[in-house]
């Protein structure tokens, strides 16, 4: 029972506008500085850092895994000293897609930051939840995930600097510049690690995306839900594109930035990006069509998007109180396999809140 009215709690701090809270707004010109700002800014909102990917197992069966650490500033408790005071909320998702199973394997945690129970450093990319962890170390980031069903434990190393979206990091959301995020990416992260299914461990090898983004900003006016991919392309370059769709499904706002082999970022115009609904899946659980299939233009060139498996719907109502398909995805340019990466979609079901 403590535990539900604290996920009851946890959902109405999520969904609610916080009156009397002053959080630090998204400015445009603000110049993204690192090591610092690879560490969790406390005076925003919202913040997450989500690493997705493809790992292969040792006899050539592809998984895709996701983690996504979540810090949540309530705005409640603020004048309140007690240890207890429910300030800073940390969330976590881990996922892995196994297709010889059909369907996602995920788990969920939540937990007031402090107390040693969960927490972040401003200075540098760590956070934690319980045994579950995120954090950036000399050798790269360090993913670790357990649950009675799955564990993984990864190291994601990279040598090239954060990509930034956007306006050097300033991505806005739909035309309104007040609706934006500060939102870097690190594409092609190499993995190798642990993965751990029906009491075996095996060792995984493949490649990943890292996305850290954090804002003060609710859900735009009009605004039912958004499409993203990250994908890592065989040529070593990436492109990450989204768009912001109203309830008629249509795009408020799209964008895009494709980082070249060499390093060097081309960040897209709206009129780039266009998303376009394929093939759609029927969720027995939720009841929701997810357009799993996609085709994506960008800048003059056609992919088309497919699942590694269409049942990839995360269910996270026990802590962020959303639905939303996170899978992988195969990367197909004229009818040829180009890249793989992962695919996110929200709002299909009900709109959803952020915030």
């Amino acid at each position: 029972m403590e535990r539900r009215r604290f996920l009851l709690g946890l959902a109405g701090a999520l969904a609610a506008p916080a009156w009397g809270a002053s959080f630090e707004p998204v400015l445009p010109g603000r110049r993204l500085v690192f090591p610092a700002d690879h560490g969790a800014h406390p005076g925003f909102r919202t913040e997450w850092w989500y690493a997705t990917g493809w790992l292969s197992l040792p006899d050539g069966q592809p998984l895709g895994f996701q983690v996504t650490f979540f810090r949540v500033r309530t705005g409640v408790g603020e004048d309140n000293p007690s240890a207890f005071a429910p300030r800073q909320l940390i969330l976590a998702h881990g996922a892995l897609s196994d297709p010889r199973k059909g369907a996602l394997r995920h788990a969920e945690r939540s937990a007031r930051a402090g107390l040693g129970r969960a927490g972040f450093s401003t200075e540098t990319t760590r956070v934690w939840l319980g045994d579950w962890r995120f954090e950036l170390t000399p050798r790269g980031y360090r993913a670790e995930v357990r649950d009675e069903g799955f564990a993984y434990a990864l190291d994601l190393r990279t040598d090239a600097p954060p990509l930034l979206n956007g306006r050097g990091g300033f991505s806005q959301k739909v035309a309104d510049p007040r609706h934006a995020s500060y939102y870097y990416s690190r594409p092609q992260l190499q993995v190798t690690g642990t993965v751990t299914l029906e009491g075996m461990t095996q060792p995984v090898r493949g490649s990943a995306w890292l996305d850290h983004e954090w804002s003060s900003e609710l859900m735009p006016e009009g605004a039912q839900g958004w499409d993203w991919v990250g994908l890592n392309l065989d040529d070593g370059s990436g492109l990450m594109a989204f768009r912001m769709r109203n309830g008629a499904g249509e795009a408020l706002w799209t964008a895009g930035t494709l980082c070249a082999p060499d390093g060097r970022a081309r960040v897209m115009a709206p009129g780039e990006v266009r998303f376009t609904p394929l093939r759609r899946w029927h969720a027995p659980r939720s009841g929701i069509d997810w357009p799993v299939a996609w085709r994506l233009q960008v800048a003059g060139r056609t992919f088309e998007l497919v699942p590694l498996m269409d049942d990839q719907e995360l269910d996270s109502r026990g802590s962020t109180g959303a639905i939303y398909w996170e899978g992988a995805v195969r990367v197909r340019e004229q009818g040829r396999e180009v890249g793989r990466g992962y695919l996110e979609m929200t709002g299909y079901g009900k709109r959803i809140r952020v915030g």
